[in-house]
Formats: C-alpha cells, structure tokens, sequence
C-alpha cells in the first residue's frame, strides 16, 4: 500500500492544510450539527428543561470518552512523528497500546459513572426539576461511551497517518445516524429522554463499527499484531504525557460546566442553565471550520517536526494561524448580527429568547483572535512537548476562566459570568502568542543552524 504519510513532507503546506482541514472541518460540522440539531429536538419536541438536563450530563460523559481523545490524540503525535522518521514499528506498538490503554480506562470509568450517578449529577447541576430527564439521559448515554471514546482514539489514528476522508466518514456516521434516531425515537415514538439518549448511543455504536472495518480490512498503514497490544512502559508514558495535555484540557472544561451550572442556576435559575445550554452548542458549532485548521495542522507539523523540516514547520504554523483567524472573524461578524434568530431555532420560550442573545455576544466577544490560542497550543503538542502544550491548554480555561466566573459574580452578578468569557480569550491569546513566537524564534535557529552545517558538508 502507498504511504499517504509521506505527502504530509512534500506537497504545499496551503493545499495540505486545506486538503487536512476540509474534512476534519466537515466532520466537526456535522457532530457539532447533530449536537445542535439534536439539542433542537428536545427543545422542542421535550421541552427547554431538556437542553438543561443535557448540559448537565454532557461535561461527566465527555469526559470519560475525552480519555480516549487524549490517548488518542497523545498516540497520534508519536504516530505521526515516528513515520516521519520512518520508525514504522514504533508507530504500530504507539496504535496497539492506545487500544489496550482506551479500554481498559474507559470501561473503569463508565462503570464507576454509573454506581456514583446519583451523586455526579447534582454536582454538575443537575437539581430540583432538571435531576430526572437527567439521570435518565445520563444512564444511557454512558453505556456508549466506550464506543465513544474508541472512536475519538481511532479517528486521530487515522488523520495522523494522512487519511483525512476516513476521519471525517468516521464522523459523518454517526452524526447522520443520530439525527435519524432523534426523530424516529422522539417524535415517531414518543420515546421522551429516553429516545433522546438511546439515539446518541446508538450513533456512538455505529462510529465504533466504521473505525474497525476501517483498521480490520486493512485500509490502514498500520496493520498491528497482537504483541503491539502488550503496554509498553515507555510508550504509554509518552502517550499519557502527551494525551493528558487533551485530558487536563477536557478536565477545565467539564469543571467549567460544573461551575457554570452551578453559578448560574443560582443566579438566574432553570432558565440561565438553558440559556448557557443553547450557547454551549453554539460554541461547538460555529467554530467548527477553526477547529478543523486545527485539526488538520497536528499531522502536518508533527510529520514535518519529525522530518526535521523545520522551514515547512515555520510556513504550517503561519498559515494555519491565517487561516484560523480570517474564519474566525467572519464567524464573529455572523454571531453578532443574528444571535436573536439563533436563539429562535431552540425555543419559543419568551424569556430565554429575552436573555440569551444578550449571552452569546458576549461568550462570542474575542472570537477573532483565538486561532493563536488555539493554533499555539496545538503546536506544541504535535511536536511532542507535553509541558508547555500543557500549561498552554490549561490558560484559558484553568488559569484564568476558572477564577474569573468565581470572582466577576460577586461584583456583576450574572454579567460577571458572561463577561469573563472575552476576558479569559484575550489573556490566554496574550500568553499563547509570547510562548510561540518564542519556540517559533528556535526552530528559526535550528533551520538556521542545520543550513549552515549542509553549506559545511557541500564545501
């Protein structure tokens, strides 16, 4: 078989990254389209308690399936820089042990989200009239979050080796497959919260089926053994560095929906929860296309890196930030102009419609500048430096997110909440762009010195 990887050090950086990102875009899209379409359904076909009960249960679930993205995504980087420096078995026992990593973590974890449920939900904000639809939504949905979490490792697996179609087919599945289940279940059936939860595991199942055709018939490079499955002590070191960068990550934010629900449900009540609910969604969905640059900029650099082509590492991180930044601000202009209509196609509930306009243009604030967030720390994790990819994921959220919606309140109420969004973008672009103009700087005087130790050779 070809190796597609190879393409990553050859062809242009614009076409690769446009080749790279389209398809992680469109597959961002569509799960952010099924994750808002579906939110759509039981808001109106259930009732806008509904998009509250699930906003509750989305941080707990996504966190577990969110360690199989970060075994996934830590995997990925060593897959990636290890077929760039052509180590091909290295980068077969980094795939083998991310499968036996993934499930031996996730079921743990599910098991033990089931036997604590009664307690996870209220401490996520699921209270007075939210805690039923929630428990019920809950207990089924983490039934597929193996299959979930699965997924997410496979689908890295797969744009890591150069194959950004079958990324976004494993994405497309079941995102198509849920909105058909949302229907048939909750509107033909009349099946509730139950049918909502049932389509979402069900859809998770189907992506799990696609990802394992994909590696079992061979379509993929990385045809693995069952001694690649056997942990590797150096490698599941490196993966779980590298991954917990995306499991901190995913940590901030399931510890910011904990906090939000919270504050928010006692300062505004079940609707503030709903309202935060739709706004949610939208910050899963209307950036999607920025999240696909990034997406499709992690092989691209991490290949290169690898390579020591530190000129094509440079030309990568430049042109993704372009990219970004110019979707990003057409997103913002967007988001500023109809968040009214938005809202609409949630509910028809006159003060939700009153008080979340008002919300979004706040979270969406700062939306023109993040593509140096987000690009800076992406970076380093695809070449392999946990720490700073660490302590760079960890700005935004933790560093400064965190203690502003704990602090603002106090002194601005609910506006102290919504503010802190754009306050928290700024100063996490800030220190973002210090910390990779510099790393930026060396990799120019690693280019500098490999040129002028060629000149060396050549004379």
């Amino acid at each position: 078989m070809k190796n597609v990887s190879n393409s990553l050090g050859t062809e242009s950086i614009s076409k690769l990254l446009i080749k790279q990102a389209t398809p992680a875009s469109i597959g961002i899209l569509v799960m952010s389209l099924n994750i808002l379409i579906d939110t759509i359904f039981v808001g109106n076909w259930i009732g806008p308690i509904a998009i509250a009960a699930i906003n509750v249960v989305l941080p707990i679930s996504f966190f577990i399936s969110a360690l199989g993205m970060s075994i996934g995504i830590g995997g990925s980087s060593i897959i990636s820089r290890a077929l760039g420096a052509n180590n091909k078995e290295k980068a077969l026992f980094a795939f083998g042990n991310q499968i036996t990593l993934t499930l031996l973590v996730t079921l743990t974890m599910t098991v033990l989200g089931l036997f604590y449920a009664n307690s996870l939900i209220p401490t996520f904000g699921g209270k007075g009239d939210i805690f039923e639809p929630a428990k019920i939504y809950y207990t089924i949905v983490l039934y597929g979050v193996p299959f979930l979490a699965l997924c997410m490792m496979g689908n890295t697996v797969i744009r890591a080796e150069g194959k950004p179609k079958f990324a976004m087919y494993a994405m497309l599945i079941p995102s198509v497959g849920n909105l058909i289940l949302d229907y048939v279940f909750i509107n033909v059936l009349d099946y509730g919260m139950q049918g909502a939860a049932w389509a979402t595991t069900a859809s998770y199942m189907l992506c799990f089926f696609f990802i394992a055709w994909f590696f079992i018939t061979k379509r993929s490079e990385l045809n693995i053994g069952l001694h690649h499955l056997k942990l590797s002590k150096s490698i599941v070191s490196e993966i779980s560095s590298l991954g917990f960068v995306t499991l901190a990550r995913q940590a901030a934010v399931s510890v910011t929906y904990l906090l939000m629900n919270n504050i928010l449900f006692d300062l505004g009540g079940v609707n503030s929860v709903t309202s935060y609910g739709i706004v949610g969604r939208m910050l899963m969905f209307a950036l999607f296309p920025v999240f696909g640059i990034t997406q499709g900029f992690l092989p691209i650099a991490g290949y290169n890196y690898g390579a020591k082509n530190y000129h094509r590492v440079k030309e990568t991180i430049y042109t993704a930030i372009k990219y970004a930044a110019l979707l990003a601000t057409l997103i913002f202009i967007v988001l500023m102009i109809f968040p009214d209509n938005i809202t609409q196609l949630f509910t028809s509930d006159a003060d939700i419609l009153q008080q979340t306009p008002q919300d979004m243009r706040w979270v969406f604030a700062a939306t023109p500048i993040i593509a140096i967030q987000l690009i800076g720390a992406a970076y380093f994790q695809a070449i392999g430096k946990a720490t700073p990819a660490l302590l760079l994921t960890l700005t935004r959220q933790g560093f400064f997110f965190i203690p502003l919606i704990l602090i603002l309140p106090t002194y601005y109420g609910e506006l102290g909440v919504w503010i802190s969004f754009p306050i928290a973008d700024t100063l996490a672009t800030i220190v973002t762009g210090y910390f990779l103009k510099r790393e930026i700087d060396k990799t120019t005087k690693q280019l500098k010195t490999s040129n002028n130790t060629e000149k060396t050779n050549r004379n």
